[in-house]
């Protein structure tokens, strides 16, 4: 047996195994970029925290440094209604307004559900 003759006795797996890698590194690179968008999109999702407070309510929203706040705060003689905006640690917007009668609970939820759907808007606007 010389230098030029195949040898049928011993298996010959290296192509195998080269082609194998390759198929294995082509499947990791197509799954990749098909979910990276969405693993990006995950990471920049809004983040929607809502608490009662009392007869009120109060929404924390959250999309990297930015933060929206609301607070419908309910007594029995009237209403007040804080609306907070900030980036980091400066605030955008920091507004009040005080209602002369206590909100119904199902206006308490509309306030909350409007802000939230008006942040929303927003920050798909971007």
């Amino acid at each position: 047996m010389g230098f030029g003759r195949y040898n049928s006795a011993m298996p010959h797996t290296a192509p195998r195994l080269r082609s194998d890698t390759a198929a294995l590194f082509g499947f990791v690179t197509v799954l990749w970029l098909a979910l990276a968008p969405a693993l990006l999109q995950a990471a920049e999702e809004l983040a929607v925290q809502i608490t009662k407070k009392g007869l009120g309510k109060e929404v924390v929203m959250t999309l990297g440094a930015r933060e929206w706040y609301m607070l419908v705060e309910v007594t029995p003689e009237n209403t007040v209604v804080v609306r907070q905006e900030k980036e980091g640690e400066k605030y955008l917007l920091d507004e009040s307004e005080t209602h002369d009668r206590p909100l119904a609970p199902v206006e308490v939820d509309g306030a909350i559900t409007d802000y939230v759907n008006s942040v929303k808007a927003r920050v798909q606007k971007k």
